[in-house]
Formats: C-alpha cells, structure tokens, sequence
C-alpha cells in the first residue's frame, strides 16, 4: 500500500551512473525558518525514511517521492537471500559443497520478484 513518498530515482540508477543523490555534496544552503516548521519537515523526512537534505532537495526540484509499504521487509528478505547465496558459493569455491538444489533457490527468488512486481503494480 503506498503511503507516502519516495524519490523514484533513487530506486535504481544506471550501471556505473550516479544519480545528483548519489553525488558527494559540497555547496551549503542556509535556510531561517521558526522551530514548528523545522520539526515539521524533520517529520516528513523521517516519515519518508530520508534525510531532510535529501527531502529538502527533492522537494525543491519538485520531483515526486513515493513511500512503498512492505518494500523493507521484501528488501530485508532479499539481503538474506543473498548473504545465503555468498555462503553457498563460498563453501562451493571451497570444495566443501558439491551438489546443490537450485530449486529452492529459484523458487524463492520467484516469489520475492512476485512480492516486488505487486508492489510496484499497486504504487501505479
């Protein structure tokens, strides 16, 4: 269910690009505003799951943000998928393993890439 927003560009960017995100920042920007409307943007950022520069700076180039639940415990699910298929290839590069049943591991990966298209289904 969308709830909020985050930036689309930070989702995925080209091999080998950086996003302006992504980018090592070096120019300050000062800004004087009463506390109420500081916390109040610190709120949203945080809501968001960003930084408020980073809140800050897409709003003001009035890109949109888009906020995906239960896109963290798919992401989550699909770190330990992952750091299981390290471990797998490390006992394989070892020797220590030979035969493996992929099926598992196709499976799940099937499933997590389902979980991810709804996701993105429902956000459109």
């Amino acid at each position: 269910m969308p709830t909020g927003r985050f930036p689309r560009s930070g989702l995925c960017s080209d091999e080998g690009e950086r996003t302006s995100m992504q980018k090592k920042k070096t120019e300050i920007v000062t800004a004087r505003m009463i506390p109420e409307v500081k916390h109040q943007l610190q709120a949203r950022a945080r809501d968001a799951s960003m930084t408020l520069t980073n809140y800050l700076i897409i709003c003001g180039l009035g890109q949109e943000i888009v906020r995906i639940d239960g896109l963290d415990n798919l992401l989550s699910e699909l770190k330990a998928q992952g750091r299981n298929l390290n471990r797998l290839t490390t006992l394989a590069n070892m020797g220590r393993i030979t035969v493996l049943r992929g099926d598992d591991l196709i499976g799940e990966y099937t499933r997590l890439c389902d979980v991810l298209g709804a996701l993105i289904r429902e956000v459109r």
